[in-house]
């Protein structure tokens, strides 16, 4: 029985193994509104993927929250504690500073409704752990602006289950919290209930077959206010 145990956990971690080295991974996000399952393509952003998957696999994306979230436009999380603590200092502060990575914008993949793009400063290549998905088809994040450091945003994936998750967790009421100061400036559309990251692991999934259509639809929502100002990394 234990040579069973032993053979099926090497076997499982091979499948895991073999899930993390194709062009297509699939994961599993368990947050507390529910699971968002993303299909990452590691063919067009190689660069992105690998660092979201470096973080899964250190669990630094558990017990993290979405701290911003504005209606028609992103929710974002991956970076901040449920007290808004933020993560990469914490880790900074015990030795573990986040590399940055190379911006992958111009790779093809467009910040279209459901896309998971990679949350950074106002210089192009400064993203580190933090993420957002896309709430509608936010085509002014794929191209170069002054404001943006002359870059769009890189975009790396999509939710292939759970879009009615994200768009649960958009409809959650926010507020501002001037007393919680980001880079110089207090924290804007922070939900009042955080809704906590459990986990994020890669898993295997069915490939989506020829011409199948996306579980959620991608057509964008009503318009509504979108942009909302916030200090620290965004889209």
């Amino acid at each position: 029985m234990n040579r069973l145990c032993a053979l099926l956990l090497i076997l499982t971690a091979a499948a895991m193994g073999a899930c993390k080295s194709s062009s297509t991974v699939y994961t599993s996000m368990d947050t507390t509104a529910g699971e968002i399952v993303l299909e990452l393509d590691r063919a067009r952003a190689p660069i992105s993927v690998d660092n979201f998957l470096m973080h899964s696999d250190h669990r630094d994306y558990d017990g993290s929250v979405f701290h911003r979230v504005v209606p028609g436009f992103v929710i974002q999380g991956g970076g901040f504690t449920p007290d808004l603590k933020e993560r990469a200092k914490i880790a900074e502060a015990a030795g573990h500073r986040d590399p940055t990575i190379k911006n992958e914008w111009t790779n093809g993949l467009k910040n279209a409704r459901g896309t998971i793009g990679m949350a950074r400063d106002a210089e192009p290549d400064t993203a580190t752990r933090e993420f957002y998905i896309n709430l509608a088809d936010n085509t002014k994040l794929d191209g170069p602006r002054p404001t943006t450091g002359n870059a769009g945003y890189a975009v790396f994936g999509r939710v292939v289950k759970g879009m009615d998750v994200v768009d649960a967790i958009a409809r959650g009421e926010t507020t501002n919290r001037p007393d919680i100061i980001v880079d110089g400036e207090g924290m804007k559309n922070v939900p009042v209930r955080p809704v906590m990251i459990k986990s994020v692991r890669v898993i295997r999934w069915p490939a989506r077959p020829a011409g199948g259509a996306l579980e959620h639809d991608p057509l964008p929502p009503p318009p509504s206010p979108s942009g909302g100002g916030q200090s620290g990394r965004h889209p």
